[in-house]
């Protein structure tokens, strides 16, 4: 009786765990596939030296709403949140910081 309710507990261990790994690679696509979009913003910033059409306030929220996402990542120990977040975080703020620059 016992070792049948251990196969039971162990199963559902077992279960949970797998739907965890399918649910950080989903945390994982997601946020690579967004965090990535921002390439060609960079690129094209970066080399055409041109930010007359992007919004400094715009960018400025977003950097400080970006960071508040990689604290919250950290708080939950998320590993998707944090990596993902950090990223798009650095690419936003190269935007900003060419924005600020650049005018």
């Amino acid at each position: 009786m016992a070792d049948l309710h251990l196969r039971r507990v162990l199963q559902r261990f077992s279960d949970t765990i797998e739907i965890m790994d399918t649910v950080t690679l989903l945390g994982m696509a997601a946020g690579t596939l967004t965090t990535v979009s921002f390439l060609p913003q960079v690129i094209r910033t970066w080399k055409t030296r041109s930010t007359k059409d992007l919004s400094t306030g715009m960018f400025s929220l977003f950097c400080a709403g970006i960071f508040l996402w990689i604290l919250y990542g950290f708080s939950i120990n998320s590993p998707p949140v944090i990596i993902t977040n950090i990223v798009t975080f650095i690419l936003a703020f190269i935007i900003l910081v060419l924005k600020l620059h650049n005018g």
